[in-house]
């Protein structure tokens, strides 16, 4: 028995120094991350939103599309396999450190540093990050998807040749991934194209047009495919929501008589016109400057999510009428409602479980009480670094950071392609707002803010590693030899050169 107790010892450390534990090990802290994560938030902290989905995940209450349809199905699927609806917000972290699992392991496949693949996961604490970890929000699901596809993609252009099957297996899964962003988001579809892109140049790093029209097809039948399959699946009753937004237009642009004779002119009904007008007024009154319907509209109670499918192309006549004799204060207007998104964002952090006036929380949800020591810790946590480090939680600093990735022509390392994709993700994702914005909130840059912080992460890992590399020499870089075990750096590889490129795989 010794003899076998110190086999297994020795063996354990020739694995520590040779570093090939390392990746079980960074597995390991990610998973134990992501559960403590997962225990502060349990069992979810819901939004009006989502707690109305799960009313339609559960069966009671009919689905319809206000919000996107393909969250409450993904959240049926997962209460009908595990029978508890807490689930989902577990999912979510662990999609989430999952993700950040593989891309620590791909830092320490290129350094072999245990301290920089450990500042990966480290992302994952970072106050505007984890402050919506285990917020079951569609903003979530869509950044934690999209930054799926980043490690993904990443993944596939480092397999050495040979593993075809395993390519194919982890694109499939990537755009499965993709079109999931895509169909959970409305506006989600601007972020998707620059990492659709990232996907497709991570297979075929020179694809010609043939292949490009090609993959697009197949992306584009996917999605379709997808919102069919959804719909068909839940039948949704049709809401057009997209027509809150011309609402807000109309009643912040036009005055009040000017909604009048605006509502007259395009057939509306005596009843839709005064409430129209009744908006203005009240917008005006309450210094309201977006989300007008939501804020403003007199609406019927309980709210009925079917009331805009029957008069959204009146207010779509309306507005196609009016803006662009109102160009300039159209234009004013939006600009106003934008800037107070990138400089003023509200809600840094979602404090537990809150439904609108009119609605009821789920009965399930309130068996299950959240642990108010630890979300007073987390609020303490995060609100705290909103007053000391605003800029972290303010959407002009992510703009300005993606403005960064997407302009730079180079950066360290062989990967600044990704780099620049990832920026051009956030930045079309940012941009999508300035004509759709329906209010300021921090949860519409919650993408943005990810993917900057991933980037930022990984550029500065460069650097470090770039310095190191040149500490040890010409033949000291962790990518040329992968030696060095007592830095904790991955077995020597062959002894070859100068490292490649002098920086880690970006």
């Amino acid at each position: 028995m010794s003899g076998t107790v110190d086999r297994w010892t020795t063996t354990l450390r020739r694995a520590w120094r040779a570093g090939t534990l390392w990746p079980w090990c960074l597995a390991a802290i990610a998973a134990a991350c992501g559960y403590a994560v997962a225990t502060v938030f349990h069992p979810g902290y819901l939004s009006a939103d989502s707690n109305t989905q799960l009313w339609q995940a559960l069966g009671d209450e009919p689905m319809n599309d206000w919000h996107p349809p393909v969250m409450a199905l993904l959240w049926r699927i997962i209460i009908r396999i595990t029978g508890d609806f807490s689930t989902m917000a577990a999912l979510q972290a662990a999609v989430f450190w999952g993700t950040l699992w593989v891309l620590a392991r791909f830092v320490w496949k290129k350094t072999g540093s245990r301290g920089l693949s450990l500042a990966v996961l480290a992302v994952g604490f970072a106050p505007h990050i984890m402050n919506f970890t285990g917020v079951v929000w569609k903003d979530v699901h869509m950044a934690y998807a999209l930054l799926a596809v980043f490690a993904i993609a990443l993944t596939v252009r480092d397999l050495p040749q040979g593993r075809a099957r395993t390519r194919w297996a982890l694109l499939v899964l990537g755009a499965l991934f993709l079109a999931y962003a895509a169909l959970v988001r409305k506006n989600g579809i601007p972020a998707a194209v620059p990492v659709f892109a990232l996907l497709v140049l991570a297979a075929w790093p020179a694809p010609g047009r043939r292949r490009w029209l090609a993959a697009t097809g197949v992306f584009v039948a996917v999605l379709i495919a997808g919102s069919a399959g959804v719909y068909a699946a839940t039948a949704p009753l049709a809401t057009r929501v997209y027509a809150v937004i011309p609402v807000d237009d109309l009643v912040h642009v036009l005055t009040p008589a000017q909604v009048r004779t605006a509502a007259e002119q395009a057939g509306a009904s005596a009843d839709l016109r005064d409430r129209l007008v009744t908006t203005a007024v009240n917008c005006q009154k309450r210094h309201i400057a977006s989300d007008a319907y939501l804020q403003c509209y007199p609406r019927s109670r309980p709210f009925d999510v079917t009331y805009l499918n029957h008069r959204a192309d009146v207010i779509v006549r309306m507005w196609t009428q009016q803006m662009p004799r109102h160009w300039k204060g159209y234009v004013e207007y939006r600009v106003r409602v934008f800037t107070k998104l990138l400089f003023q964002s509200n809600q840094v952090f979602w404090n537990g479980t809150y439904v609108n006036a009119d609605a009821r929380l789920h009965p399930v949800v309130q068996k299950e009480p959240l642990n108010d020591t630890l979300r007073s810790a987390l609020q303490s946590y995060v609100t705290g670094f909103a007053r000391d480090l605003p800029m972290l939680f303010q959407g002009w600093f992510w703009l300005a950071v993606s403005l960064m990735l997407v302009l730079r022509r180079r950066w360290t390392g062989p990967y600044s392609r990704e780099l620049r994709l990832l920026g051009a993700s956030s930045l079309l994702y940012i941009l999508a707002y300035l004509p759709t914005a329906p209010e300021s909130n921090y949860r519409y840059v919650y993408w943005p803010a990810l993917s900057g912080t991933v980037a930022l992460a990984l550029i500065a890992i460069a650097f470090v590693a770039r310095r190191h590399a040149a500490a040890d020499g010409p033949v000291g870089g962790p990518d040329a030899h992968h030696t060095v075990p007592s830095a904790g750096r991955a077995p020597e590889a062959a002894p070859a050169g100068p490292r490649e490129d002098a920086g880690i795989a970006m």
